[in-house]
């Protein structure tokens, strides 16, 4: 049997990880298997030794990859600044607690679809949720800060920077793990968590 180049290895591991990062968040880490995973892969049940010691080095990954893709929406939004359709955080905003994430639970950002299995996996993957979480606090901060040197009411403090972003990702979290829990049986309800939320997050 011809043996994989580099490439190849690659993008298959590329492929494991981002099949994992949708069945991660649509089903739970806990609730994939590794044959169910290989097979969304489109690869063997027994090539997935090849690539990862075990699932949770497998979930510290998705984390990884899957916040490193979330932050650099934020980046880009932050980059471009103050647009017709309002300034870079109000946008987030409307983007994250938007009945379009909410309905996709196997995208978007894993910082309200994998909050649970954080908590509960090794520190490996904790740590990689940690590090996501301390990527929008920190370019939370950096766009508070901004926005108050540029209006009326003066600079603010890093450290009251740093408050305002976790008050503003604590709202959007758990506000989209609240919305998510009811939406099947209380739509109505699902969609005035999400309303208000959206209103009020930068409050």
């Amino acid at each position: 049997m011809p043996r994989i180049t580099k490439e190849e290895k690659a993008r298959n591991r590329q492929n494991i990880v981002e099949a994992a990062g949708r069945m991660f968040r649509a089903q739970g880490i806990d609730a994939v298997g590794i044959a169910d995973l290989m097979k969304e892969a489109g690869l063997t049940h027994g090539g997935f030794y090849n690539h990862f010691a075990s699932k949770d080095d497998l979930a510290a990954e998705v984390c990884n990859a899957s916040f490193a893709a979330s932050l650099g929406v934020l980046r880009q939004a932050v980059e471009e600044g103050d647009v017709p359709a309002g300034p870079p955080l109000r946008r987030v905003v409307e983007d994250y607690l938007s009945a379009e994430h909410r309905d996709a639970p196997d995208g978007g950002c894993p910082s309200a679809s994998l909050v649970i299995d954080a908590g509960r996996h090794t520190e490996a993957v904790q740590r990689s949720y940690a590090a996501g979480v301390e990527g929008y606090l920190a370019g939370f901060a950096g766009e508070f800060a901004r926005e108050a040197g540029e209006g009326e009411d003066g600079e603010v403090t890093p450290e009251e920077a740093r408050e305002r972003g976790v008050l503003l990702l604590s709202r959007m979290v758990g506000a989209m793990v609240l919305a998510r829990a009811v939406r099947h049986v209380e739509p109505e309800l699902s969609d005035e968590i999400l309303r208000t939320c959206r209103a009020h997050a930068l409050d």
